[in-house]
């Protein structure tokens, strides 16, 4: 079996990675860290036979705006999604203990998310960095002494740390849902479109009232269940917006008959992509 190559945001242990070899199961990956999504849309620009895993909303933290643009704009397709329920632990170096711990360091999304737990230990001062995984590697390979890091129980054990305490965040129904992406050109490779029960659209109306409540409409007519939507400013017409759409269907021909029915009354629309729901 050929190695597939999956583009991240993050390092090894990172939630993307994580979420990477859970959706690909014993698929062998060459995973290529990347340090921002922009990296990760460059990597499969250069390369299509990469596929990205960008995280695209967390039900705490909401939508993350930036990544519905970089995908509008990368013309890759949407090939499946994974839902990875957010865990963290404090982790620290084998020889250290909670006598001598003085700091805790994480991303700040991650302290935010233990704000509770964190309150609870008020001698731990928190470190704000630019990644979870990243604490915990530091930590390790600089044997930082004195120092925590809050991370994914996996990323502490992949970088020889011990867990002091796991499951530390405050909401226990925290996730965050990822898309799986690729070149148009390889998607069905990666796709069975006859399985395919969800798709991503997105769309700009024109500015006139009753416009979104058309769309919606006949998407409740032909039986289409709206699962997500999220308005983005276009830039440059002045209250104007695109619309970026889930739905999920149960009869591929009535999802179809509705897209050439809702075509018409917009003035631009792109199919993302047409997957499996997780």
């Amino acid at each position: 079996m050929l190695m597939k190559k999956v583009a991240i945001q993050g390092i090894n242990g990172s939630f993307h990675d994580i979420a990477a070899h859970q959706y690909f199961g014993e698929e062998p990956l060459h995973v290529v860290c990347c340090n921002t999504f922009e990296k990760v849309f460059e990597q499969m620009k250069a390369d299509p036979t990469v596929v990205g895993l960008v995280a695209i909303e967390n039900t705490i933290a909401g939508s993350l705006l930036h990544n519905y643009e970089l995908l509008r704009a990368s013309g890759t397709t949407v090939v499946g999604e994974h839902k990875l329920h957010i865990q963290h632990c404090i982790c620290c170096l084998p020889d250290d203990d909670w006598s001598n711990i003085t700091e805790v360091h994480s991303h700040p999304v991650a302290l935010m998310q233990c704000r509770d737990f964190l309150t609870n230990h008020p001698t731990l001062k928190a470190v704000e960095s630019d990644d979870t995984a990243g604490s915990a590697a530091y930590i390790g390979e600089h044997q930082c002494h004195g120092q925590a890091a809050i991370c994914h129980s996996d990323a502490a054990r992949m970088y020889g740390l011990k867990v002091l305490q796991d499951h530390i965040e405050d909401n226990k129904h925290n996730f965050t849902r990822f898309l799986v992406l690729s070149d148009t050109s390889r998607a069905d490779y990666l796709r069975q479109l006859d399985e395919a029960n969800k798709a991503s659209i997105v769309f700009s109306l024109p500015h006139e009232e009753g416009s979104l409540s058309k769309v919606l409409t006949i998407l409740s007519f032909y039986g289409i269940n709206l699962t997500k939507i999220q308005s983005l400013p276009i830039i440059g017409h002045e209250w104007e917006y695109l619309f970026y759409v889930d739905v999920t269907y149960k009869s591929a021909g009535r999802y179809r008959q509705a897209i050439d029915a809702i075509t018409p009354l917009t003035t631009a629309l792109k199919i993302l992509g047409e997957y499996k729901e997780c």
